[in-house]
This record gives structure tokens, sequence and C-alpha cells, in this order.
């Protein structure tokens, strides 16, 4: 009873959303050289805020991007996107600080998840400058060519960690990376975002989380408590046996689910690989599948070959439980779930421990009591057995 609530818990942080953290006011930035803005957005992700003047007659954006890089030595960009909504096809703006210790800002045409490099972008650009200042923010000043009557634009902005040989290293992939794109509305002087998008694939890795914890996390580990330790006790046999096979049933039906929602996921988010959470993943289902062979491969118990399934069976499922384990780890290491989420896995890893090791000494002393038992018999037989030879 104790690992199921413990296991509802455990969805009920992961069932959570995560923390939200509010922007200070655009309004408050002030800019060098007298620069002035007629609009200014604070963007929801990030921490950001985009300050722009818009120029009909000449088609003109002036703009100035302003967010905190992780690090001293990081970098943000600023992008629109004349062909689609996402990173793919953006035409950048970078800025991060050179190894001179001088600001500088590149023009990157993102065409792919490799590595990227500086070139030309489709858009006429001027007056690129930027600083760092003392609030660890970056303040990047351009203006871009955007076209006459331009009325919307899709808009991209990031920020990264470090820059390799004036080349912005990869980015992370928490909620507010993956969120940070959106519409710029020239006309009314706003910023949008697809909130339902990015709660949709938010929602989606919860999903694929809570499935997995519960299948190979605590289902999976119960069943096989069930199996040592139940079937020691006389009266619960041969329920023990049902009790075992249905939690390992279910277990698995979930757990395939929870593979199916992370193949998914992979599938829309290319360029985005997790490998050794995806190769321990595909490790843990051929194993468990092997184990439902196990049930309808399942010698007799004088079966001459019951010894070497027995190894076969124990030594797959001992090995499902360890990488599920691991594997929970990782992926709330990878959805960034902070520390309440992993505390409450391992509650309820030690849980299922402790009833372990409890039912371990029980069982032992159950077994230990059976065998003097038997051997208390044996030996009164025997006797009685050779006293009549003794005569």
């Amino acid at each position: 009873m104790a690992p199921l609530l413990l296991s509802l818990t455990f969805l009920s942080f992961l069932l959570l959303p995560p923390p939200s953290f509010a922007a200070s006011s655009c309004a408050s930035e002030t800019f060098s050289k007298n620069r002035l803005y007629t609009t200014c957005n604070d963007l929801p992700h990030l921490s950001s805020s985009l300050h722009f003047s818009y120029d009909n007659s000449t088609g003109t954006l002036s703009l100035a991007f302003v967010s905190a890089p992780p690090s001293s030595s990081g970098w943000v960009a600023w992008a629109l996107n004349p062909t689609g909504s996402g990173m793919i096809g953006s035409q950048a703006l970078i800025a991060f600080k050179q190894s001179n210790g001088a600001m500088v800002v590149k023009t990157f045409n993102v065409s792919g998840y490799e590595a990227i490099q500086e070139s030309p972008i489709a858009y006429k650009t001027t007056d690129l400058s930027a600083e760092f200042g003392s609030d660890g923010k970056i303040r990047m000043f351009a203006k871009v060519v955007v076209g006459q009557g331009a009325s919307s634009l899709n808009q991209v902005w990031q920020v990264g960690g470090s820059v390799t040989n004036g080349v912005p290293d990869k980015h992370d992939f928490k909620s507010d990376n993956l969120a940070s794109v959106g519409k710029l509305d020239l006309v009314k002087g706003v910023s949008t975002t697809d909130s339902s998008a990015a709660t949709s694939s938010d929602n989606k890795r919860n999903v694929h989380g809570i499935l997995n914890g519960v299948s190979w996390g605590i289902l999976i580990p119960l069943g096989a408590i069930i199996a040592r330790y139940v079937k020691v006790f006389e009266v619960a046999d041969p329920a023990w046996f049902y009790m075992h096979v249905s939690c390992q049933l279910t277990g698995y039906a979930i757990g395939v689910a929870g593979w199916a929602t992370g193949i998914n996921l992979g599938k829309e988010s290319k360029g985005i690989t997790y490998t050794t959470h995806r190769s321990i993943g595909i490790a843990i289902f051929a194993l468990a599948t092997l184990q439902i062979f196990a049930l309808f491969l399942r010698p007799n118990k004088d079966h001459k070959f019951r010894l070497f399934w027995n190894v076969y069976h124990h030594s797959v499922g001992y090995s499902v439980i360890v990488l599920g384990a691991i594997n929970i780890f990782r992926g709330l290491t990878i959805l960034q779930t902070g520390d309440k989420w992993r505390t409450a896995y391992i509650a309820v890893i030690c849980v299922l421990v402790g009833i372990a090791i409890v039912l371990e000494a029980l069982t032992w002393l159950i077994v230990l009591k059976r065998r003097r038992s038997v051997q208390k018999t044996y030996s009164n037989g025997h006797a009685s057995v050779q006293q009549p030879f003794g005569v």
C-alpha cells in the first residue's frame, strides 16, 4: 500500500506546472547614445525584452534586444524567420564577448541543427553593436530592413552559455529555450507567442515522464518484490503468482505507452537528441519484452531447463529495474524538474528498498524455521527407522 501511495504522490509532483519567473518591465530600460524606441515588449521566455521602432517609409526595423546569457562568456540571439516559425531558417543576430573582451554582433543563417557558421542573412543589417552591462545583461542593437508594408514577422530569440572560436555553442533545451518563438506585430506593436504549442510540448514531456516513472520505476520493482517475498507465505500460493504477473503486465503496458510517447517526442524535436537516455530506453523496452516471452516459455518446476529459465528471468528482470531507475533520473535531469521531483522519486525508492529489507529478513526467518522443522522431522523419522536394525 505504501508504494502505491508514494507513486500517487510522485504523480502529483510531476503534474504540477513548472515555476515561472516574470521578467522585469522593459519600460525601465535605458540605452546608451540616447537610443529611443517607440515600443517595447517583455518577451515571455528567457527573461528577455525587445525594443523597436518601425519606419514604414524605408522598411527599416530599429531594435534593441536585451537578455542575460547563462554566463559572462555566453551569447544572446534574436532572429527573424521568413520561412517558418522555428529555429530552422531563422536569420539570426548573435551578440557575444570576443576573446579580447570586446563585444561583437555577427549574422548567422541557421539552416540546420548542426554547428552554425557566420554567414550573410536574408535581411540587410546596419548599425550592429552590443554592450555587456553590469547587471549581466547583453544589450544588442541593430537596424534590419524588413521591407515596406511589413505587418507581422516570425521572431526567435535565444541565449547560450559559451562560445568556441568565435562560434556560439549549443544552447540548453529547457522549456523556456524551446518556447522562445513567436510573432512580432509591427502594426499593433506587440509580441505574441504560441503558448498552446509550448504547453502541449510540456504536457507531452510530463506524460512521458509520468508513464515511465510509474511503470519502470514503481510497478516493475513492486512486482519483483511480490515474486521474491510474498510467495514464501504458503497462504499466498498461488495468489502471489497472479499478483506478480498482473503487476508486471500492467507496468509493461504503461511502460510501452511511455516509450512510444518518447519516440513521438523525438520525432517532433528534430535535432534535439538525448542519446544516452534514448539508448537506455530502447534497452529497457527490449529486455522487458523478453520478460513477456518468459511468461509463455516458463517450464514446469521439475523440468531440466527450469534452472536456466530462472537465471534468465531473474537477470533480465533485475537489469530492467536497475536501468529503469537510472533512466528515470536521467529523464528528470532532462526535464529540469528541480529537486522536489527528484526527492519524491528517491523517497519512492527508499520505501521500496525498506520494504524489501524488512521482507528479506522476515522471509529468511520463515525459511530457516521451516528448515529446522524439516530437519527435526527427518531426524526423528530416521531414528525410528534405524531403531529396529539396532535391536
